[in-house]
């Protein structure tokens, strides 16, 4: 077997593909029987699209999706952290992330947003004057922050990591020690992050409410979430603070050789959880069981696909996902602006098929083609300007 670089193709190859993943879960979220729309303030809305056509399996794409992708995303975002500073320092690395970073979340949230969100101004108030929308959008709608939110949320977390990366290099030996034998016990590794998903999200969100966000002006998040992410992220850092591919990660480990198995796993578990929301929902409506016992076997449920959905995309990746083609290599270095722009893609094609009688089924693959295919070529052209290419 060939030695596997120390940063693989099977890393930016997961990173494109959750950022597929978030283009198809924007793309869907019109279309949903949950979806609602609150003319009143249309950033309370589910999303600033709704259409009236349908679709129950859309509801389970996007619940699938949200149960571990954002989690998996900050974990890959933590994974070069302390390589990166030791490479840079500590002053260069932050200024890098600046521009990297918080850069473009000010770029995204202001002039990015204000064109994704004005279709949900104009179906609100039926009024077409951009001033008013611009008054609007930053006082009334309060900055919608809309998909830059994970940005600076990184940010944080990679300038947090400043803090504390001394105490991470001084325990890399032992860390190696432990990331080798997980490689050779997959269900230890998946029983630790069962356990670390539960405890970072459960309590706070049984506390503050499953869904509740939080922030001033487009510094938002969700409260509920904010400690699984930052858990995930140190995983990230961790583990990327070892040679991860010779070590936890190994094609030679229990742990990515037994991928299919992953997989398999993460529907059987998914479907276990949909089961049981509904099973427990009637039970508690039904007062056979108590409310706290069914939020706990929930969040049980809920930690467990969230552990096995995400070791079992990391294991496929790794073990079948190291290809360097000419449209990976492309999608991988397009990711992140594809990330930034896609939302403009995704309402305007949702407000367009609003008249048009089509099955609910076929307005998202169209606005999923749309927005991957119309975000790909415009990230390909701005990134061939220099001073853009340096931020994206």
């Amino acid at each position: 077997m060939k030695p596997i670089p120390e940063r693989t193709q099977w890393v930016d190859n997961l990173r494109s593909c959750i950022t597929i993943l978030v283009v198809a879960h924007h793309s869907a979220l019109s279309y949903t029987t949950f979806a609602w729309f609150d003319p009143k303030r249309y950033i309370n809305s589910t999303h600033p699209v709704v259409d009236t056509q349908r679709w129950k399996g859309l509801d389970l794409f996007v619940d699938f999706n949200d149960i571990f992708f954002m989690s998996l995303m900050f974990f890959i975002g933590g994974l070069f952290i302390v390589k990166s500073i030791r490479k840079k320092g500590k002053r260069a690395f932050l200024k890098e992330r600046f521009f990297r970073l918080f850069i473009p979340f000010a770029v995204g949230c202001t002039c990015l947003m204000l064109i994704a969100y004005y279709p949900a101004y104009y179906l609100a108030t039926k009024q077409t004057g951009i001033i008013g929308f611009v008054v609007d959008y930053f006082t009334a709608q309060g900055w919608p922050v809309g998909p830059p939110w994970f940005i600076w949320v990184l940010f944080l977390f990679n300038f947090l990591a400043l803090l504390y990366v001394e105490v991470i290099e001084r325990r890399i030996p032992w860390l190696r020690q432990v990331l080798v034998k997980g490689s050779a016990k997959p269900l230890a590794v998946f029983g630790v992050l069962w356990l670390l998903t539960l405890l970072l999200h459960a309590p706070v969100s049984a506390w503050v409410g499953i869904g509740t966000w939080t922030g001033i002006g487009p510094f938002d998040f969700q409260i509920g979430r904010i400690l699984l992410y930052f858990g995930y992220f140190n995983i990230g850092v961790c583990v990327g603070a070892t040679n991860f591919n010779t070590g936890i990660f190994s094609q030679e480990g229990l742990l990515i050789k037994r991928w299919i198995g992953w997989s398999l796993a993460m529907v059987l578990v998914y479907a276990t959880l949909v089961l049981a929301s509904v099973v427990l929902t009637q039970w508690v409506k039904q007062q056979l069981m108590p409310a706290a016992i069914g939020w706990s076997l929930y969040f049980i449920c809920f930690a467990a696909s969230c552990a096995c959905s995400s070791l079992a995309f990391i294991s496929m990746f790794c073990a079948i996902g190291n290809a360097s083609g000419k449209w990976s290599r492309s999608l991988s270095e397009n990711a992140y602006c594809i990330y930034l722009v896609h939302y403009i893609f995704v309402t305007w094609s949702q407000f367009a098929l609003l008249p048009i009688a089509l099955p609910a089924g076929i307005k998202f693959l169209f606005t999923f083609g749309v927005a991957l295919g119309g975000s790909w070529w415009l990230s390909s052209w701005l990134r061939k300007y220099k001073m853009i290419s340096r931020y994206v």
